[in-house]
């Protein structure tokens, strides 16, 4: 335990730089911890959960930050945009014969002098933004921490040394170095993957330098606001002692760590050349410190959609419990629909869609004799027709509103050709500045997409607008977005549910699912209790994620079907199987069930049986 004087909020330096003292103390050396943890990590885990205090930790959003001290503890929520590669930091030094720590900061605690023993570390750099499309109901909870013990993940793995051999030979220079980011006054920055941050000059502020029972690296004054965005705070997030693996693109995560951003950055750039063609070969990314705030991170956990939810209710999901909020959910559709019951039952399976991985029925899809490559399995999106431009006003309106109420992230995007012509759906590597620049389908898991192509008039389209077409159907078929990294294109597995509305069935977005909207009233919608609104809520983000199994009873059932069903119509293919088989998980976990049961796959094959009606 760090003694009282380190306050863990205020101060997690001294707390970090105690327990490296401490080691120091016990014999460790340096070259030995090659940057991982020395027992730092258990002091904040201790802290953070033991004693239930994640909710006293500060959020980093733009409405706080303007009051957040610097060097101190923070959390921040949001989704990996880009991974910028590794950053060599200068993470222990010798000063005047006493072993020093720049962990978790960007500024050495002292002087580090012209020529100081030094051990060279590494860390990644997160580039993290606020979730795309986040709906404001969600950020109730950004200012409180669940009370609940939460499963923290430490970074406090081994690290596996990473250096490339070109590094390793001039760890001999670097003696007599200090480095540091690097920006030119344009603005432009970094193609290098791997960089050189030296902390080599002390903090600016007066307290850095001041005794370890102090806070350190904070003054009486509140850091100047930054020019950002009001609605939009990105962070650019050091990882330490952390698996590639464990961090992926467009995850999202809460972020715990040492805030760090500074009004006034002193830029070092040596003029020894040999320095300059060593570790700046090019400017460094140029995210400047007092626009973008950089977070230390101590702790990490990934985010699901319940953690967006701000009261859920504390219970199971029962059967019985499930199947009232069900039922009221779909009451809730119908009337949005315009008393169209068929479409609210297909809206409500479309809701608790959800891209898969693997699923255990795909060897009954393989006893009919089809083709299952290439199926996305477990998506479900769907295609409202015979939606005009008027209708679409009022019934698009309103099922727009209803689920941005009832999902934490959704967009909506107004199809016409001038849209596809101009937009940037896909993701885009620029290698001039090291940057990911984001793409409109660049979007967090579990994400809605409202596609509006009431608007969709005749036109021509242009090469952008014939790719972006390719890519919207690529995202419906497959559940893939291609990133274009200029030299190759990477496909990249995301889990979107898409809703089309459209006059007739949509050709540049082709549904799975084609329902012919039939409204028999326009009648206005009554205010929705609160405590309804949230319990559908809970429902969506439970129930989706329920575990699903076809016992081998009900396989034998399926696979005769399947086969009677293909007799009758050769034009079904393994999509429709495959489509029929999801509809059946869906309806199955929509009443709470994690297997599938007589009685739900009837009901999948009337559901089927009335929408083919209308379509004739």
């Amino acid at each position: 335990m760090v003694g009282p004087q380190y306050d863990c909020l205020a101060n997690p330096l001294g707390a970090v730089r105690s327990t490296f003292d401490k080691a120091m103390a016990s014999g460790s050396d340096p070259s030995a911890f090659n940057g991982s943890d020395w027992g730092a990590l258990d002091v904040f885990r201790q802290f953070l959960i033991d004693q239930g205090s994640p909710s006293q930790v500060p959020v980093l959003n733009p409405t706080t930050i303007g009051r957040i001290q610097p060097n101190t503890l923070v959390r921040f929520r949001g989704m990996i945009q880009d991974m910028l590669g590794n950053e060599f930091y200068v993470g222990a030094y010798k000063n005047e014969a006493v072993w020093r720590t720049n962990k978790f900061t960007d500024f050495p605690q002292f002087p580090m002098g012209e020529e100081p023993n030094m051990q060279i570390w590494e860390r990644r750099l997160l580039y993290c933004v606020p979730v795309p499309g986040q709906n404001s109901w969600t950020e109730s909870l950004s200012e409180v921490l669940p009370n609940g013990c939460m499963d923290w993940t430490s970074q406090q793995r081994e690290k596996r040394p990473r250096m490339d051999d070109d590094a390793s030979d001039h760890m001999d220079m670097v003696g007599f170095l200090s480095f540091t980011m690097v920006s030119d006054d344009e603005g432009k920055s970094s193609s290098c993957v791997k960089k050189m941050k030296g902390e080599g000059h002390a903090s600016p502020s007066p307290s850095s330098q001041s005794e370890d029972s102090k806070i350190e690296g904070t003054s009486s004054s509140m850091i100047k606001m930054p020019d950002v965005d009001r609605n939009s705070l990105p962070c650019l997030v050091k990882i330490y002692d952390c698996p590639e693996t464990e961090l992926k693109l467009n995850e999202i995560f809460e972020f715990i760590g040492v805030f760090t951003m500074n009004s006034e950055v002193t830029v070092a750039k040596e003029d020894n050349s040999e320095v300059s063609d060593s570790f700046f070969e090019d400017e460094l990314i140029s995210f400047p410190a007092n626009t973008v705030p950089r977070l230390h991170c101590l702790v990490h956990k990934k985010l699901e959609v319940h953690d967006f939810l701000p009261s859920s209710p504390m219970f199971e999901p029962k059967p019985h419990l499930v199947r009232e909020i069900r039922e009221s959910l779909l009451g809730h559709l119908t009337v949005i629909l315009g008393n169209d019951g068929i479409a609210a039952q297909f809206m409500l399976l479309h809701l608790l869609s959800k891209h898969l991985l693997a699923i255990t029925y795909m060897d009954v899809l393989k006893q009919v004799h089809t083709r299952v490559d290439n199926v996305a399995v477990g998506k479900l999106s769907l295609n409202l027709t015979c939606l005009s431009k008027e209708s679409v006003s009022v019934f698009g309106n309103r099922l727009n509103h209803a689920v941005k109420n009832l999902l934490p992230f959704t967009h909506c995007i107004p199809l016409s050709v001038e849209y596809l012509n101009t937009a940037s759906l896909a993701p885009k590597k620029e290698y001039q500045t090291n940057r990911l620049i984001p793409g409109v389908l660049q979007l967090a898991e579990g994400s809605h997409l409202i596609i509006d192509e009431t608007k969709l008039e005749a036109g021509t389209l242009n090469s952008n607008g014939v790719e972006n077409t390719r890519l919207l159907k690529n995202l419906m078929e497959f559940q893939k977005v291609e990133y274009d990294f200029q030299y190759y294109k990477m496909d990249m597995t995301t889990d979107v549910q898409l809703l089309i509305f459209s006059e007739g069935k949509s050709n540049i977005v082709p549904a799975d699912l084609v329902i012919p909207f039939q409204p028999s009233s326009a009648d206005s919608i009554d205010a929705v209790p609160t405590e309804a609104i949230e319990a559908w809520r809970w429902y969506l983000a439970t129930v989706r994620s329920l575990p699903h199994s076809i016992e081998t009873e009900m396989q034998k059932v399926i696979e005769i079907d399947l086969v009677a069903a293909r007799q009758a119509d050769r034009s079904l293919g393994s999509q429709d199987f495959s489509r029929w088989l999801t509809m059946g998980r869906l309806i199955s976990a929509s009443f709470g069930e994690t297997t599938l049961s007589l009685e739900h796959w009837q009901m999948v094959k009337e559901m089927e049986r009335l929408r083919r009606e209308r379509l004739k």
